[in-house]
């Protein structure tokens, strides 16, 4: 009896690790109902998986272990970076972007930058009233959209275009300094399929060169729907970042939600991560050289 249930709990222990492997290296979200198992089970969380089941095979739990070590240098590989800042010079841009989950405004992040940097997007802001701001700093230049995503900049904007899909996803294109940015804000609902969100907003985000693309975007790197972004752009994280790439939760390394995107012909100088206890969401910044 007991060879048969050690017996049991081996086939078991395989079959959970094939589902989850063939889940997150091969299946992904390429349906909306594996999209929901998808996000649920990132490789962090398949690897503690692994090695919770390893406790209770004896002496073949060295297989798990190794399956741990190959899939936590995966993890590393691909989430982790130790990069060398370049030197950074006045005229370069910089760039800020946060979801800050309504719990801050732009003064509260004023107060974690400590400066105005020269480009700022925040997403689910509770500023409610842009007119004071527009008196109080009346050398910055600030615009609301009709979906909780605000921009700032200390340069004038020139907002081309705005849009808003019925599932509540917004791009607004805009251009300063010289360059187009394309703000997004990824409609988050679990019950809406990501790629009516994706089919929207690609179209509208139609350069690759000049170009800064930023926002949270509710999928993580590995997601089948970055493929527009791995190819036409460079991620200012993995170019110039340290540490996890992953922004959700803020402090805890399981999904990189949140990024800032850079066309091949601008530079990445250096790119932050910044944690901050006002939100579930890890802040950007990065610096850009034309």
């Amino acid at each position: 009896m007991l060879k048969f249930i050690k017996a049991l709990y081996l086939l078991v222990n395989v079959i959970i690790i094939v589902a989850l492997l063939t889940l997150h290296f091969f299946i992904k979200d390429t349906s909306f109902k594996s999209s929901i198992y998808f996000y649920s089970f990132p490789l962090p969380i398949i690897l503690l998986i692994v090695l919770v089941l390893s406790i209770f095979l004896g002496k073949r739990r060295k297989y798990n272990l190794i399956l741990v070590v190959i899939l936590c240098v995966i993890w590393l590989g691909r989430s982790f970076r130790i990069s060398f800042s370049s030197e950074i010079k006045e005229n370069d841009l910089e760039v800020v972007f946060w979801n800050a989950a309504r719990n801050d405004n732009f003064e509260g992040v004023l107060k974690t930058l400590e400066k105005m940097p020269d480009v700022m997007v925040l997403t689910e802001t509770n500023q409610d009233n842009l007119d004071s701001l527009k008196l109080k700093y009346p050398k910055y230049y600030f615009y609301n959209s009709s979906r909780e995503l605000q921009i700032f900049s200390k340069t004038p904007l020139i907002i081309v275009k705005e849009e808003t899909s019925k599932f509540k996803s917004t791009v607004i294109h805009f251009i300063t300094r010289g360059i187009d940015f394309f703000a997004v804000d990824m409609m988050g609902s679990p019950d809406v399929p990501k790629s009516w969100g994706f089919n929207f907003v690609n179209p509208l985000i139609d350069k690759t060169n000049n170009a800064i693309v930023l926002g949270d975007f509710n999928v993580p790197l590995e997601s089948i729907f970055s493929k527009k972004f791995k190819l036409g752009y460079k991620n200012a994280f993995l170019e110039k970042g340290n540490g996890f790439i992953e922004s959700w939760p803020n402090g805890i390394p399981l999904l990189s939600l949140d990024h800032i995107w850079v066309s091949k012909d601008l530079e990445v100088l250096k790119t932050e991560k910044i944690h901050t206890f006002k939100s579930d969401h890890g802040m950007l910044k990065t610096f850009v050289r034309k």
